[in-house]
């Protein structure tokens, strides 16, 4: 579970850009593949240099990594701070000359600079740039998830049909928003959130107020810019944005006072959820189209083991066990190494491997499980949530 989300910037860019969406910006799709937490990575061009980017419609002001601009030995200016899930973030400033994404091309105009570490897209290869509203909400935003490409249109297109809910930018976070209805209970505003790879998350004081009582929930982690947060995990049987209606939609829910009502906000919906349709944000037409994509008539995934863990070279680490699961029947702890899987030692491309739905395996299978001390541990799956 990993969340680049609502990062919120205290401040404003210096030098006012000027945006360029070229005549054939329709057919200028931008190729992406998707970290091992759900965000959208591609590549754009920052003065004429490829840069690997999320695309985060739930960051206010894009972002360059520290480590990028440290490397290209840019000058960078204080610039305050800003929050971020996980905490606050402390940030800079610099000044560019061009931003090319897709068919839009911006001149001029500063952005700001943050560390960007890779734990937030559960991939050993960090990104240097966040991608955020600044750069996208003047247009419409056509993300098609089963082709991996999205692109820039002018406000106003309609290229496909589908549900539509409303979408605007908030006037005090500067980010995208919309709404959900859980159990009959409107909850709102929700950031729009490409860039947390989760999929609904809701405040706690927003769940309280929906009165749904589930049948079950455990906890899960997430990784933003300012940190790690446990949050609890429920699964809904249906929730409703605009006209759509989705079924069985894992929810996350923070702790009382957490980053979303802190920020005034009910919660996000994430790329978690978004990966299922074709989606169309355009927050100056007023509204989100999403047309069901080849995702959505799949089950929710659901763990079966109870442990969360990230790759790390040839070994697994656990970042977190599950409330309530087997892993925690068994006396898994945070920071349990793994090295080999029913007999196969972890691969360097685990994320994308097969062998990585054995934690969300069949219940009943016993997996055993060889940690990098020596010792074996055999794992019965079963579901818990």
């Amino acid at each position: 579970m990993r969340s680049l989300a609502a990062l919120f910037l205290l401040l404003t860019a210096a030098t006012p850009p000027a945006d360029l969406l070229a005549h054939d910006a329709e057919v200028r799709w931008v190729p992406f593949d998707l970290t091992p937490g759900n965000q959208i990575r591609f590549t754009l061009m920052v003065d004429g240099k490829p840069v690997s980017a999320i695309l985060d419609t739930g960051v206010s002001f894009s972002v360059l990594s520290r480590a990028y601009v440290d490397a290209a030995k840019l000058k960078v200016r204080s610039g305050g701070s800003a929050n971020a899930i996980g905490g606050v973030v402390p940030l800079g400033w610099i000044d560019t000359q061009s931003i090319t994404l897709g068919g839009l091309t911006r001149t001029g105009g500063s952005i700001s600079v943050a560390a960007l570490p890779a734990t937030a897209t559960g991939s050993t290869r960090p990104i240097e740039m966040l991608v955020g509203r600044d750069l996208t909400a003047e247009y419409a935003l056509d993300i098609d998830y089963d082709t991996r490409r999205f692109r820039l249109l002018p406000s106003g297109r309609m290229p496909f049909k589908g549900a539509s809910a409303p979408l605007a930018v908030s006037r005090d976070r500067l980010v995208y928003v919309s709404e959900t209805t859980v159990n009959g209970r409107r909850l709102r505003p929700m950031i729009v959130d490409t860039g947390d790879g989760n999929s609904v998350t809701l405040s706690s004081e927003a769940w309280t107020t929906t009165a749904m009582v589930p049948t079950a929930r455990t906890s899960t982690i997430s990784f933003g810019l300012g940190g790690p947060i446990v949050t609890d995990l429920i699964i809904v049987p249906e929730l409703r944005t605009g006209t759509l209606v989705a079924p069985y939609v894992d929810v996350q829910i923070e702790q009382k006072g957490g980053f979303s009502h802190a920020m005034g906000m009910a919660g996000r919906i994430g790329s978690g959820f978004l990966q299922k349709y074709r989606v169309l944000l355009d927050p100056k037409a007023g509204h989100m189209v999403l047309a069901p994509g080849a995702q959505s008539r799949e089950p929710t995934v659901r763990s079966t083991s109870g442990l969360l863990v990230t790759a790390e070279s040839d070994r697994l680490k656990v970042l977190h066990v599950m409330r309530g699961g087997p892993a925690e029947r068994d006396g898994w702890r945070v920071g349990d190494t793994i090295c080999v899987i029913d007999g196969t030692p972890v691969p360097d491309n685990y994320p994308s491997n097969p062998i990585a739905s054995w934690s969300i395996g069949t219940p009943g299978r016993v997996v055993a499980l060889d940690l990098c001390d020596g010792t074996r541990r055999n794992l019965t799956l079963r579901h818990f949530y």
